[in-house]
């Protein structure tokens, strides 16, 4: 009874809370840390009816003229026979379609524009191709600094979800300042702008026409509109080609919270009553449990229901915000110094830090150190019984030794031993010290 009644009283506090913040857009918790609600709802020139499904909206915003194409016709039939992909990437989209649409026509750009991030990523934030393009964007590391992703230790702002459309849509409208066409511009951005270029000069060389569509280019950008072309005429007549497009209303899946302390996604997650999963599928850009705000404060994406559960919860929040603790290593300091000085398992401190060497650092790398909460919630059981096992001894590579011959002698299979020390290959070194669980 008595909780039933704690739950109704949080639950009109939430209300009321939310009654009160509709038009505040910075609020101060009891730790004094500043959060800033940003409601896109708000932030557009047209209201628009969020009964209206998304869909709708983008197919009444296409510009881009389709020409009869074999192609095209190809794609339609390629991504008919693959129901399951087109319906999971579909899905995928819930989250972000409504961010990006209306980027896109803030920008009055093609609506065709909105479907790009199907033909690059499928949707996915964290997709990585084997170029090392990230993000739902793809963007590749040098690109994408050049428009101002972050790409660090802590973070990758090409998988951050509003950095990577800004900056797509930003590459996008130069390229299409350049070069006129916006099919031109796509496979700019396919392929390159040096690429494209250096086609336009050799066909207006042959005094050919500089159409996207009679250039010599490689299949991959010959494939790339006609791709987007077929996905937007599926999105158009999704009966046509046996498809039911899943429901997406016209309104924010999430809205952003900005943070200027050190926090944990373990605990945002738990404070907006929300899985650590959902968290990272709106945040994918934060590579470490924990997140580093330096001198600018940090914007996290949650969702749009759960925004003010929240504030609600991070107000009565009197504990500590995070439990790790960033450590710069001092020169020639080993791993095993480390984690003696600050009293944690090397396995451990290897694990969390993905640490490619055994015994020492990179130089100026930054490491985290867990508290006994942190190795807690991140571990959920011993290290040893992460594996199975009940001990560890140690063994030093001796020359004409090889993973197998180790492996013979401990009765262990090859793989236990270099998952447990996270070895890539099957190469070892002359002197190195192996943990072999037993």
């Amino acid at each position: 009874m008595n909780f039933e009644i704690n739950r109704l009283l949080k639950i009109l506090s939430i209300i009321i809370l939310y009654s009160l913040t509709l038009n505040i857009h910075a609020e101060t918790n009891a730790l004094g840390q500043q959060i800033t609600v940003i409601n896109p709802e708000k932030t557009k020139k047209t209201k628009l009816s969020e009964d209206l499904s998304i869909w709708s909206r983008i197919n009444s915003g296409y510009k881009m003229k389709q020409k009869p194409s074999r192609r095209i016709r190809n794609f339609e039939k390629w991504y008919s026979k693959r129901p399951e992909y087109v319906e999971r990437m579909l899905e995928r989209s819930e989250k972000y379609l409504f961010y990006v649409t209306n980027e896109v026509q803030k920008r009055n750009m093609p609506m065709e524009i909105a479907l790009l991030p199907m033909i690059e990523s499928a949707y996915n934030p964290v997709a990585t191709s084997r170029k090392k393009a990230a993000g739902m964007w793809q963007f590749i590391p040098s690109t994408g600094r050049i428009y101002g992703l972050k790409q660090n230790w802590w973070i990758d702002d090409r998988r951050n979800v509003i950095e990577s459309t800004n900056a797509a849509l930003n590459y996008l409208e130069k390229l299409y300042k350049d070069f006129g066409t916006w099919e031109l511009a796509l496979a700019s951005y396919n392929a390159g702008e040096g690429r494209i270029s250096r086609a336009i000069k050799r066909n207006k060389k042959n005094k050919r026409s500089r159409d996207y569509y009679n250039l010599r280019i490689p299949r991959e950008t010959k494939n790339y509109v006609p791709k987007l072309f077929a996905i937007k005429n599926i999105i158009s007549n999704p009966k046509k080609y046996g498809f039911t497009l899943p429901e997406i209303k016209n309104k924010s899946y999430f809205e952003t919270v900005t943070v200027k302390k050190n926090i944990d996604t373990q605990l945002i997650a738990r404070l907006a009553e929300i899985s650590i999963e959902e968290f990272q599928l709106l945040n994918p850009q934060y590579k470490r449990p924990v997140i580093n705000v330096t001198n600018m404060a940090e914007k996290i994406n949650l969702p749009y229901q759960n925004i003010h559960i929240f504030n609600y919860n991070f107000h009565g929040y009197n504990k500590p915000l995070s439990n790790w603790t960033p450590y710069k290593p001092k020169r020639k300091e080993s791993v095993a110094q480390v984690a003696k000085k600050f009293g944690i398992d090397r396995k451990i401190l290897i694990q969390v830090n993905r640490l490619e060497r055994r015994k020492s650092f990179r130089r100026n790398s930054t490491i985290l150190i867990p508290n006994k909460d942190a190795i807690t919630t991140y571990f959920p059981t011993n290290i040893n019984e992460l594996y199975n096992y009940s001990s560890i001894i140690t063994h030093k590579i001796k020359s004409g030794e090889t993973l197998s011959h180790i492996s013979d002698k401990y009765n262990i299979s090859v793989r236990d031993i270099k998952e447990f020390n996270e070895l890539r290959s099957d190469k070892i070194i002359i002197g190195d010290i192996l943990d072999i669980p037993k």
